[in-house]
């Protein structure tokens, strides 16, 4: 077992190194985007991520690096040698233009404000300076207003199916003006219808159904078939809507599904017609059947896409035999545009249609109509209300490169993040939300030019304009030198410390054309004592100037005229480089104070040698890189303090240490001739013999036992390498004497517990022995052949003989 389990200890080992190398190795990576972009120039620099920045120091460069290297991390720039003054680091900044407080609006005050007098949303402007691959952030505050005005469209099917539904619809101008005084004082509703195209194969195109498409057998008159008709301009006198919804006659066509779409077109994009106001707008979408979108107009050879314009003359929809239906996404855009929020009133037949179709248009509701309409005021009630307890956040299109993030801090601290992070829900009139938006540019638009966006809350007039400005030069451009003079006669523009060269021209200093690049005599010139390496295959040959590799990991560099130098290949120690005391300058290590050699592995501080009585290798030998090296072989251990074959201190004074303290021991009759030669002095107890931290000289602790097996404390010390002091604890350590009564009880105890134990084994195995013999007769009795009941040796006096020739007769 001990071999498989070591080598899958060793596997183990290997897989966790594998992944610390990894691990380093990736870290190094991501290390190294700003060194990896080669920029020439600060601009370039501070474009490739917020992490890097530009030294603009002019003597940064070491010899045989290129300008790229005054780009990289702060502190890797800092490490190099320069300074955070010297370093061009731009940061982006959000700035508010115009910061209206939201309106504390109540639906009783005396004073009415119009709508454009109303604010929901706060910030209303903002100027962004974005620096790439940086997040700015700000927040939004959404405030539902009370009494806020309110627009609302009825557009209603009236095919032939809707006809008990217009009915009900007669009175809905003023009961659903009473309801809707409820939630807001400015109120305006208006009207529109449709039916279908007025082609084939959607109507009857003979001349009588065009008069009159209802079917004779009812005995109903019609009116003509049309695509869409605004009845009603938007309007606050609900008798108006009553009279003329009462005049509106109901028409007929040929297929189920309806043309509703076109209507809806229509209304969302014929803004003055309709009426609409800069407030909340509602369209509330009235049918019980499907309806056509883009590419069913081909039934009836129409083919040209919808086109999104205004075609309303005399109030009536014109081109509907010239352009297709609409697609959703072609409505969904339209409806966003315009800030109107539908409300499909659908009878059950077709709610999962609509469903489904709600679910592509933002900000719109389903409700449920009954056969006849007749629940329109409630249907149209609760989805204002389940439209208006929602707030989303849409924003205009990005430039490229740009992007936005949202989180939302709702009502009872909800958080929403990702797409939930643009909405908020149940939020109630005087409600207060706020939204952190992020935006984060990942580079520079061409010419850097200033963009415009913009973030609004679908179905609301308000939005929140954002101009974007990106940082895509560092300040210290702006004092660059055309032309300079520092730049190869003139040959390219000095600027942040650098020059940044002309077309045509390379070079650190701008100094060689780029025809120039390739030729001989300049790669000469990158030729160490005239070998064959260029610039030692660590760099490349530039207009004679050798421009040094770059490594993965920033903080590896290669330098020297010839790039023959670097910083990671000097000696290691316990596999650190220049053993973590120093660095490495072109492949030698310069030590820190304190170390030598050379890989710094040699430690020149002594106290790592320093014994327990303060002497360096406890004066039996030197000091050597940290480590004592003993010069008595008697002595050996880290710091030459143990002797095994020495007696010690303790064994060689205890004689008389104890004569003297205690007038015992082998030394008690010469005491005064022998052991005169120390200052003895006596303690009550252990805690006050002197300790070796508190001496500045040799001090041994000692432990001796006497003949009566007690134990004696003292310690032995050289003073000022003459005087002896000897501290011993006047009291004596003795063990305790045995008692004697629970010795000799426990033994007699012990002697009748075994007497006992005996005895009853003893009777245990004579009843085992008696049951054996007992049915060893048992068997026995049984066994025996006179208990048949028959005698063995009785024999009968009678004896019977057969006749052999008798037969019985």
């Amino acid at each position: 077992m001990r071999g498989p389990r070591r080598s899958m200890d060793l596997r183990l080992l290997s897989i966790a190194t594998l992944l610390g190398i990894l691990c380093f190795c990736s870290a190094q990576q991501e290390g190294s985007d700003c060194i990896k972009a080669n920029a020439q120039s600060c601009g370039e620099c501070i474009q490739v991520a917020e992490k890097c920045g530009w030294c603009t120091d002019i003597d940064f460069l070491k010899q045989g690096e290129s300008k790229s290297a005054r780009c990289d991390e702060l502190q890797s720039l800092i490490t190099k040698g320069c300074t955070k003054a010297k370093i061009e680091n731009p940061r982006g900044s959000t700035s508010i233009n115009k910061n209206k407080a939201v309106t504390n609006r109540k639906k009783d005050m005396a004073e009415k404000l119009k709508a454009d007098q109303i604010t929901q949303i706060q910030p209303q402007k903002l100027t962004l300076n974005l620096r790439s691959g940086e997040a700015q952030t700000f927040k939004l505050k959404f405030k539902r207003a009370e009494d806020y005005p309110i627009d609302l469209y009825y557009l209603m099917d009236l095919s032939f199916s809707m006809k008990d539904d217009l009915e009900n619809v007669k009175n809905l101008g003023t009961d659903l003006m009473r309801e809707m005084k409820e939630v807001t004082s400015d109120f305006k509703i208006g009207f529109g219808s449709f039916v279908e195209k007025t082609v084939m194969p959607y109507i009857s195109t003979t001349p009588a159904r065009l008069l009159n498409p209802c079917t004779s057998t009812n005995n109903d008159t019609c009116t003509s078939p049309f695509s869409y008709k605004n009845v009603l301009k938007l309007t606050e006198n609900g008798k108006e809507f009553n009279s003329l919804v009462s005049k509106q006659q109901i028409s007929g066509n040929l297929d189920s599904p309806e043309g509703g779409f076109d209507a809806i077109m229509q209304v969302a994009v014929c803004g003055d017609a309709i009426g609409w106001r800069n407030v909340t707008r509602l369209l509330v979408f009235s049918t019980d059947a499907g309806f056509h979108f883009a590419g069913d107009g081909k039934l009836g050879g129409i083919v040209l896409p919808n086109d999104g314009k205004c075609h309303l003359e005399n109030n009536m929809y014109t081109m509907s035999h010239y352009y297709d239906y609409p697609s959703i996404a072609h409505l969904v855009q339209k409806l966003s545009d315009n800030n109107i929020q539908t409300i499909f009133a659908v009878t059950e037949e077709f709610q999962p249609v609509y469903k489904e179709l709600k679910n592509l248009i933002p900000k719109s509701a389903v409700g449920t109509l009954s056969s006849n309409s007749s629940n329109v005021i409630k249907l149209i009630i609760d989805s204002y209300n389940s439209l208006s307890s929602e707030v989303i956040l849409e924003n205009g299109k990005l430039p490229e490169g740009v992007s936005i993030t949202y989180k939302s801090i709702c009502k009872n601290g909800w958080v929403g993040t990702g797409e939930n992070g643009r909405k908020c829900s149940n939020i109630s009139i005087g409600d207060e939300v706020s939204f952190e938006i992020a935006i984060k540019s990942e580079k520079c638009p061409p010419q850097g030019k200033s963009e415009t966006i913009t973030i609004k809350p679908l179905g609301f007039t308000e939005n929140v304009e954002i101009v974007l400005n990106f940082i895509c030069e560092c300040e210290c451009s702006k004092d660059g030198k055309p032309l300079s003079e520092m730049c190869h006669n003139g040959n390219g523009t000095f600027e942040c410390g650098a020059c940044r060269c002309n077309e045509g021209r390379i070079g650190r200093l701008c100094e060689c054309s780029t025809d120039e690049v390739r030729t001989d005599d300049l790669d000469a010139n990158c030729r160490k004592d005239n070998g064959t390496d260029i610039c030692s295959n660590n760099g490349d040959c530039v207009c004679g100037t050798c421009e040094c590799k770059k490594r993965e990991n920033p903080e590896e560099r290669y330098s020297g005229k010839f790039c023959e130098c670097d910083n990671f290949n000097c000696d290691r120690s316990s596999n650190k480089l220049c053993g973590g005391h120093g660095r490495c300058e072109c492949r030698v290590c310069i030590c820190d104070a304190n170390y030598t050699g050379s890989a710094c592995d040699c430690s020149l501080d002594t106290s790592t040698c320093l014994a327990a009585n303060k002497q360096i290798c406890n004066g039996r030998g030197t000091c050597e890189c940290g480590v004592c090296k003993c010069t008595n072989p008697k002595f050996q251990g880290p710091t030459c303090e143990i002797c095994p074959t020495c007696s010690g201190v303790c064994a060689e004074h205890k004689d008389c240490v104890q004569c003297r303290a205690f007038d015992t021991g082998e030394k008690k009759d010469t005491c005064e001739r022998d052991c005169s030669y120390f200052n003895l002095i006596r303690v009550k107890d252990r805690d006050k013999l002197p300790q070796p931290a508190d001496q500045s000289y040799p001090l041994s602790h000692c432990k001796e036992r006497d003949a009566n097996d007690c134990w004696f404390y003292y310690t032995y010390a050289v003073r000022n390498h003459t005087e002896r002091e000897v501290y011993v604890v006047d009291t004596l350590e003795c063990p305790a004497g045995p008692d004697i009564i629970p010795i000799v009880a426990g033994v007699v105890a012990g002697i009748v517990l075994i007497g006992l134990a005996l005895l009853l084994i003893w009777k245990l195995l004579m009843i085992i022995h008696d049951r054996r013999e007992f049915a060893k007769f048992e068997k026995e009795k049984m066994n025996a052949k006179w208990d048949t009941g028959v005698n063995p040796i009785y024999k009968s006096a009678v004896t019977t003989v057969f006749n052999p020739k008798y037969e019985g007769k």
